[in-house]
């Protein structure tokens, strides 16, 4: 096939070859809840009643093992029929339920108290720290220079990776200035190796320790770094069922002091209070400010992250006590009294505005990762011992040496696992960005009134994102203000730069300029709880104004199409022609708008007044003339989805501009083992003709481990240098427990990057850090979603054999045996409203 055309997708290339073996679904039902599509395609079932599905010759290969039965498996009991216009209301209530509930979700804990003399950020509980809050008249930090040609930059297509702008980016480069107007640095360094130092560091060791040992590993590093007497490690313990090292309880908390390369008991029952109780932080902090007082004070929080909306930390003993929201976190620093030189976070996705500007009252410097952490963590004997022969380092020299050490230690620990930290300086930060980022908040609300929604939503969906797989809608902010490419964009991208005065990466990590911030996108349920995070931390009015009206536009538009088709509706035979739900008339679309302005009923009968609760969520400012032409103007049209012939082979033929409102494309395939359907999950594998069509036609191959087909789901790509990475996961059980697979494929190459564990029932929504590697005697089961033949999910089960690890696994792409059952592949187009159109099958 040629080169990708212009305005379109750009896929993955196939890894290997070969005949795969023979799989199938099997044992009891796990009962997690779908581990691939995390809808399960349930909430968009077509209406009316269910045709015979043929069944493909090799669906009877062979006996299966039995698998529980639902009402619908095997061609018995069909579900209820439902008409389409009542599955469209019920879409949009059970969206608009989802979005606008923020009154009927119980009460974050936000301790805001009065604002700061930014008017960006409002202080907690009035907290200033020692110091001055600050003011708004910094300059640019004197890095004009460094944006070079910034002024040309334009974003590329939503399917490529952006690579750099062309400025030079601020990667690995250590800026030492401070832009005019940045408040004094609170803590005073004496210079000439007179001060003292109190390093606090919280290890909340959860999971990651119980599991791999991880805390324990890096208690050693600490341990085996070479400290002076100026220079006191103390460390609190905490938040775990089982610690590696002999000695720490797995029941209470308690404190050591590293010394000697030893840890010296300090506190042996510091109580069982959660790590992720504000309390228990305050506690620690206090008992070091009075024990070990030092002129230099830092502060370390090791566990999970959740970033902007779900905060620090997981307690494995105490897991109803979830996490420490961001404004948690800054109140029980305030209340401890301490303010400090830095303030770090071995944890996941941290590095974000709203964390940075939080913590401005009590903290000079924040050291973290916009990414999720491999779970080695941070390497701390090289910089530990390096403080300790000059306590007089600067911070940000610090921070270069803490960022450095981590990503060469991951390069050669975890190796394939993305690396990100960033040392960001909160004085300048909280001076300089108020004005900046309302302006820009400001310009990119009138750019989506002004029927720019597409561009905004291109531009947001060419961000670099992180913990993309976990959806949690948090964007690399420099790099969205250089998509957006607007004078306010540019002038914020700037002033970010300044303050972020080093950042470094691993080289897979492109477009990650050291600070996030929240921007809706994948997950539209998620919006009412950012908004309430963003209302606790006092966030600047008109960001979140700005983030409410994309939030109201890419919902009207999901509303608008009756929510997402899905291949529920040829994979069941309810479809023989292009297209499937949703796609609604004009007429149509002025009618849910209107409703969803007015908060009336619908013609159905369907109160949205009550869905909507009474809150301020959905932002009323355009018309509903307005709403409508830019949902009509951005909406993928699925009649026009419809296999056609060119020379032979099947094609999806899309004018220019619809192909301009697809967002993503992945090939979809399922495998119907004559009792039902295995999903094999979702892959960026496509071909274009010469005219620019997309080719139907399927290899019957699939992604597999040691040549056994697996269940896999892309999850985007990024550049290590020239070349292109695509990741992806694979739902498996590891030694018994959920976990997944992180997979790379990068040209001709194909491995495992690293896994990660997952968390069931709702017991954290902050991520866990990826492990470091599979190791020699694991014990890796692959895992797939069941689907009756009425579309229900069934449930999830075992997929094939065991796995045990021994030295390296081998990812190729494999034909799928007959004997297995017969594929079933599609293709998922994705829209500007991040809505999901399935083509009908073509193999």
């Amino acid at each position: 096939m040629p080169n990708t055309p212009n305005n379109r997708p750009a896929g993955r290339q196939r890894v290997g070859g070969g005949q795969g073996k023979d799989v199938s679904a099997h044992g009891p039902g796990l009962g997690t809840g779908p581990v691939g599509k995390s809808d399960g395609y349930s909430a968009r079932r077509p209406g009316g009643e269910k045709a015979d599905v043929p069944r493909g010759s090799g669906s009877g290969g062979g006996e299966k093992q039995d698998v529980p039965r639902g009402s619908g498996f095997g061609g018995g009991e069909r579900a209820l029929p439902i008409s389409k216009g009542k599955l469209i209301l019920i879409g949009i209530g059970v969206i608009l339920l989802l979005i606008v509930g923020g009154k009927v979700l119980s009460s974050m804990s936000g301790d805001s108290g009065g604002s700061n003399g930014s008017g960006l950020l409002q202080n907690l509980a009035g907290q200033n720290g020692a110091g001055d809050a600050g003011n708004n008249n910094g300059g640019s930090g004197g890095i004009a220079s460094l944006l070079g040609g910034l002024g040309s930059f334009s974003g590329n297509s939503a399917y490529a990776d952006t690579g750099s702008w062309d400025g030079a980016n601020n990667t690995g480069k250590l800026n030492t200035s401070v832009a005019s107007g940045a408040r004094a640095k609170r803590t005073v360094i004496k210079g000439g190796g007179q001060d003292t130092v109190t390093l606090m560091v919280y290890v909340c060791g959860t999971d990651l320790e119980s599991k791999r040992g991880m805390a324990s590993a890096d208690l050693k590093e600490m341990a085996s770094a070479t400290l002076s007497d100026k220079v006191n490690v103390i460390v609190l313990t905490g938040g775990c069922k089982g610690w590696k090292t002999q000695g720490i309880s797995n029941e209470v908390n308690q404190i050591y002091k590293v010394e000697n390369g030893k840890l010296k008991t300090l506190d042996q029952n510091r109580g069982k209070g959660a790590m992720t109780d504000p309390a228990t932080l305050t506690d620690f902090i206090k008992y070091c400010k009075t024990n070990y007082p030092a002129n230099r004070n830092a502060l370390i929080l090791w566990d999970h992250g959740g970033g902007t909306v779900s905060g620090f930390g997981y307690d494995e003993r105490n897991t109803k006590s979830g996490s420490m929201t961001l404004a948690k976190v800054a109140s029980a620093i305030k209340n401890a009294g301490v303010s400090f030189d830095f303030i770090g976070f071995d944890a996941c996705l941290m590095a974000t505005l709203e964390t940075a500007l939080v913590l401005d009252p009590v903290a000079d410097y924040l050291i973290a990762s916009e990414e999720t952490e491999p779970g080695i963590g941070w390497y701390y004997t090289n910089w530990l011992t390096s403080l300790s022969k000059n306590t007089s380092i600067s911070t940000v020299e610090l921070g270069k040496l803490i960022a450095d050490d981590f990503v060469s230690t991951c390069a050669s620990k975890a190796a394939g696992q993305k690396a990100t930290l960033s040392v960001i300086d909160l004085a300048e930060l909280s001076a300089t960005v108020g004005d900046k980022l309302s302006d820009f908040s400001t310009a990119t609300a009138n750019q989506i009134s002004g029927s720019g929604y597409k561009t905004v939503s291109e531009a947001r969906g060419n961000t670099r994102e992180f913990a993309a797989s976990n959806k949690i809608d948090q964007v690399d902010l420099v790099h969205l203000a250089l998509n957006l490419n607007t004078a306010e964009s540019k002038a914020l991208a700037q002033t970010l730069l300044s303050a972020v005065k080093y950042n470094k990466t691993s080289s897979n990590m492109t477009n990650a300029y050291g600070i996030s911030a929240y921007f809706p996108y994948r997950s539209a349920n998620k919006v009412a709880g950012a908004v309430q995070q963003l209302d606790a931390l006092g966030m600047d009015e008109e960001y979140t104004k700005c983030v409410k009206k994309f939030a109201s536009l890419e919902v009207s538009g999901q509303a608008s199409g009756g929510g997402s088709a899905s291949p529920v509706s040829t994979l069941f035979g309810s479809l023989t022609g292009g297209g499937s739900s949703g796609g609604s008339s004009s007429g149509g679309v002025s009618d849910i708008i209107g409703s969803l302005l007015g908060g009336g009923s619908s013609a159905g009968g369907l109160d949205l007044t009550s869905l909507l609760g009474g809150t301020g969520l959905f932002d009323r400012s355009l018309t509903q003339e307005e709403i409508v032409a830019m949902v009509e103007d951005v909406m993928i049209d699925d009649s026009a989805l419809v296999w056609t012939e060119e020379d032979g082979v099947k094609v999806l033929v899309l004018s220019e501009e619809q192909w301009s409102n697809v967002a993503d494309l992945q090939l979809n395939v399922f495998l119907d083992d004559g009792k039902g359907y295995i999903d094999l999950g979702m892959d960026n594998v496509f071909s274009w003709t010469e005219s620019g069509a997309l080719a139907g036609v399927y290899d019957n191959m699939w992604v597999s481990l040691n040549s056994q087909p697996v269940a896999y789901y892309f999850t985007g790509q990024t550049l290590d240098g020239d070349e292109t990475v695509y990741n992806g996961r694979v739902p498996v059980l590891l030694n018994g427990d959920r976990a997944e697979l992180l997979i790379e494929f990068k040209g001709d190459r194909a491995y495992v990057a690293g896994a990660r564990f997952i968390y069931t029932d709702g017991e954290t929504d902050t991520v866990a850090k990826a492990d470091t590697a599979l190791a020699d005697g694991d014990v890796i089961q692959p895992i797939c979603d069941y689907y009756t033949y009425d579309g229900a999910y069934q449930d999830t089960y075992l997929l094939g054999d065991e796995i045990t690890v021994s030295g390296d696994i081998q990812v190729s792409d494999v034909v799928l045996s007959a004997a297995s059952g017969t594929p079933c592949a599609y293709y998922v187009l994705t829209d500007r409203f991040n809505m999901e159109h399935w083509t009908p099958q073509f193999n």
